[in-house]
């Protein structure tokens, strides 16, 4: 199973935005990349939808090869293809555990799946790609609810959108509809527009 394994603040500096709403990224301080913050020159065409589609993948921890397969897959759905791209990404299971609160980054949230802690109607599923559906119930193991209480207490304040309904006393939640690219965008704006003419 192939995954980045650097680190991860120099995701945020190369592509000059927070992927990830924690501290440690929205700081003041994110310099470009480079000892003294190389400025570069101004993109072109082609630079500013590559940058744009790094934000997506470095967002969801996706790797090209699977954004790719995402890429075709909403080429071929009806719809715009952008937003249908953005829905299809938010139905990622290790992207529900980061929407719910029960991890503070995708990395952790991915980490919780791969790892078997998470329950999907029951059935342990150990994919962060899995695709959850509307009526999905998702539960955790009990040996990792403590961690992620901690977790939770960590994240005070954590909006969770509306498509997901959280039970905090049980650590469970249901995806009660299926997410919108408007919802997705509230949580991380991104031109998706870019990223589609990236790949014409």
């Amino acid at each position: 199973m192939a995954r980045y394994l650097g680190p991860k603040v120099r995701l945020s500096r190369r592509v000059g935005v927070a992927i990830e709403d924690i501290p440690k990224h929205t700081a003041k301080t994110l310099n470009a990349p480079g000892m003294h913050g190389y400025r570069g020159r101004r993109l072109k065409d082609y630079g500013l939808r590559l940058q744009e589609k790094q934000k997506l993948r470095y967002h969801y921890s996706v790797l090209e090869k699977q954004f790719r397969r995402y890429m075709d897959r909403a080429k071929r759905t009806p719809g715009n293809t952008g937003e249908v791209l953005l829905t299809l990404l938010e139905r990622r299971l290790d992207n529900t555990v980061r929407r719910a609160g029960f991890a503070r980054t995708i990395w952790g949230a991915r980490q919780l799946v791969a790892h078997g802690h998470v329950l999907v109607n029951g059935r342990k599923v150990d994919r962060p790609s899995f695709e959850v559906s509307v009526g999905d119930a998702v539960t955790l193991k009990p040996k990792i609810q403590k961690v992620v209480r901690e977790s939770m207490e960590s994240l005070a304040g954590h909006e969770t959108p509306g498509w997901i309904d959280v039970n905090p006393s049980e650590l469970s939640y249901k995806i009660v509809a299926a997410p919108t690219a408007d919802q997705a965008k509230e949580r991380f704006q991104v031109n998706t527009n870019l990223i589609v003419e990236f790949y014409r």
